[in-house]
């Protein structure tokens, strides 16, 4: 859990490689930070802020060697409301709440959870954030305020109402000159950054034609000084539900970031544990500093992983690559257009969404494709931890019919050379699961038997049984035995055996020697047994 020398034994050999790829991810990762900052409410300073106190934190206690922490758009998705409900004021205390939250998470070994997560989830999740995203910057995008309503869709439409006049369309020049390079500077080459060049453009062409657009503003030209948050116990308590949600997300969003890094890059795996540790332990310093909750951000360590990152010292770079940035220029980074940093977040989103992806899910299989669309019609329309949640039982439900379907309960024929009275005998195999989805299924098939004085149930081929199924067993069992037909289990697992004698299953049996390893012993236990009958002996 704790950082130690090892973090950085490959440093010596690739400080070039690092230092590299934190310059380049400093540069991506500046208009990203000013954009999600403004865009949440909290400021383009706080999310200047958080990438740099996030950025060096996570780097240094986080469990990934190339994962680069800071401000995320999904975080902004959660963050704006909270900010716009309760005031800025709460932002460093539901910071340091929320990285508490996930602290506590990492120390009790909960970051392995993350791969319970389906596939379609995750990605519904992504495209229903995207589209969130998208829509926020559509106000500034127009030069309006955005609408009144806390749904991202609705507010884009109320702004959308009161536009008016010729001055729209000019931060709608700013956004569409924003786009157009960053559409074309990586078809060009990709090393070149096409959301610094194209602020820098539109920066510089406001400027010069003092055209009335919204900036940025003033910036500090330093690093604020740590402060501990205070808030009294009602705030505390308001606080608790955001700061839950604000963790859940960050722990997501982080771990998954952290696995592709993993799957994509040659760096060595990663702590999922140690993960959710530094990361929380970033949101809490970034509080401190005023800045806001952070979490990995993919896209950034996509640039890290492609621009040559080895070590986390290039996480660590990129951090000090911003802080120039505060010191040098923060008059110059004060006067970019905020139409501009919309138009960087509205490339960003667009590129969050993979059509590949979706047509993959899409066209797998349907309760694929309804786990993912329900999944992001939620994140947009209602709640991002709701859709994950919901979306997570979504596909609960599918894999657990889908096991349900693979469960069976079958009538076999018994092997040549028959015996007289091997018609009062019959042989059920059952396969697959047992369990509180299929258990009736067995109770139907096999209850209603007649004409039949013994029944063997071959179990050697159930691979899940759970405490429904067991009940089930006893169940028919006892209803068999007191219709005088007995019953014989063949090939119980001792996985199975443990639950079914605590369940009941093997005292519902007439004797205890009617379990057995094999078919053929079950098989002549049971003619045994009608030939007893048949002479008018008891069986047994």
């Amino acid at each position: 859990m704790l950082p130690s020398w090892r973090d950085y034994r490959q440093f010596p050999k690739t400080w070039r490689q690092d230092l590299l790829a934190g310059v380049t991810v400093g540069i991506v990762a500046l208009p990203l930070a000013l954009a999600f900052g403004v865009s949440s409410g909290a400021g383009a300073e706080s999310g200047l802020i958080t990438a740099i106190i996030a950025g060096i934190v996570a780097a240094v206690f986080g469990g990934s060697n190339i994962q680069v922490s800071g401000p995320t758009g999904a975080m902004v998705v959660v963050l704006g409301p909270v900010v716009a409900t309760q005031g800025l004021g709460v932002l460093a205390v539901v910071c340091v709440m929320a990285g508490l939250i996930v602290v506590a998470a990492g120390l009790l070994r909960l970051g392995r959870t993350i791969t319970y997560i389906p596939w379609p989830v995750i990605e519904g999740f992504t495209l229903g954030i995207a589209m969130i995203i998208f829509l926020q910057q559509v106000p500034s995008a127009f030069g309006v305020p955005a609408g009144p309503s806390s749904n991202a869709f609705m507010a884009a439409v109320e702004a959308l109402q009161t536009v008016s006049g010729a001055a729209v369309w000019i931060p709608l020049l700013v956004v569409a000159v924003v786009i157009a390079v960053m559409v074309v500077a990586p078809r060009i080459h990709k090393a070149i950054p096409g959301s610094i060049i194209a602020i820098i453009i539109v920066t510089v062409g406001v400027n010069l034609a003092q055209l009335p657009v919204a900036t940025i503003g003033a910036l500090p030209d330093s690093l604020p000084a740590p402060r501990l948050p205070s808030a009294d116990w009602e705030t505390l308590t308001a606080l608790l539900g955001p700061a839950l949600t604000i963790a859940a997300l960050a722990a997501i969003e982080s771990l998954l970031s952290a696995r592709v890094a993993a799957s994509i890059s040659d760096t060595g795996p990663y702590d999922a544990d140690r993960e959710l540790v530094g990361q929380g332990l970033a949101s809490v310093a970034s509080g401190f500093f005023g800045g806001m909750p952070a979490t990995g951000a993919i896209a950034r360590t996509a640039v890290n992983i492609r621009a040559g990152g080895r070590t986390r010292m290039s996480a660590i770079i990129h951090s000090f690559v911003l802080i120039i940035v505060i010191y040098a220029a923060s008059g110059m980074v004060g006067s970019i257009p905020l139409a501009a940093l919309s138009g960087v977040l509205m490339v960003t989103a667009a590129r969050m969404i993979s059509m590949a992806t979706v047509k993959t899910i899409v066209g797998s299989t349907k309760s694929d494709a309804v786990v993912f669309i329900v999944t992001a019609l939620i994140t947009v329309s209602v709640d991002l931890i709701y859709a994950v949640g919901i979306g997570i039982a979504v596909a609960a439900f599918f894999a657990l019919r889908a096991l349900a379907n693979s469960a069976g309960v079958y009538r076999e024929e018994l092997p040549d050379p028959k015996a007289p009275g091997d018609e009062h005998i019959a042989v059920f195999r059952i396969d697959g699961a047992l369990f509180f989805g299929v258990a009736e299924r067995l109770l139907a098939r096999v209850g209603k038997i007649e004409n039949v004085a013994v029944v063997i149930l071959r179990m050697s081929q159930l691979q899940i049984l759970d405490a429904t199924g067991a009940q089930v067993m006893t169940e028919l069992v006892h209803g068999l035995e007191r219709r005088g037909i007995t019953v014989l289990i063949k090939g119980i697992r001792p996985q199975h055996l443990r639950l079914a004698t605590r369940i009941g299953v093997v005292s519902s049996l007439r004797h205890e020697n009617h379990l057995f390893d094999t078919l053929e012993d079950a098989i002549e236990h049971a003619r045994s047994h009608i030939r007893r009958a048949e002479h008018g002996l008891n069986p047994a």
